[in-house]
């Protein structure tokens, strides 16, 4: 099991509106950037749109960031999409063997494991900015550029 794809594709589409902040993001435009379905692109920016992170105005085409991406997070984006509840990252097999002693304990020894990973990889995601991405993306196509 992986986290949902949700999150890579709208940290994608937030990266997009900041790369091409001058130009019209359509949905169209961004899922040929992303390669799905422009609906899955809506289903999402609506997500983002819910948590403030990007602005979409009825009858005209195009979105934008909602706020500066310095101070959008990867932690923003990551509670934007739903991509996990609370201490739920790691989810626990169900019904082990209660006549077992490995079944019977199993989930009271690797549940504070996992919700420490969980609050681990979150903390990560708090320092990690989309102007990180923005800039990472902007550095990796230069140096493509350069080497044409």
């Amino acid at each position: 099991m992986s986290i949902s794809s949700r999150f890579s594709v709208a940290i994608h589409i937030l990266t997009l509106l900041e790369v091409n902040k001058e130009g019209t993001n359509t949905s169209e435009f961004i899922a040929g950037s992303v390669k799905t379905n422009p609906v899955v692109v809506r289903k999402i920016m609506g997500m983002l749109k819910k948590a403030e992170l990007i602005q979409v105005q009825p009858g005209i085409a195009g979105a934008k960031l909602a706020k500066e991406h310095a101070k959008i997070t990867l932690f923003d984006v990551y509670k934007a999409v739903n991509v996990v509840e609370e201490n739920e990252l790691f989810s626990l097999h169900e019904y082990p063997n209660p006549d077992c002693p490995v079944g019977r304990n199993i989930e009271q020894a690797i549940a504070p494991i996992f919700i420490t990973a969980q609050h681990a990889l979150e903390k990560v995601l708090l320092h990690v900015t989309l102007q990180d991405i923005v800039h990472s993306v902007q550095e990796k196509e230069s140096i493509e550029q350069k080497m044409k």
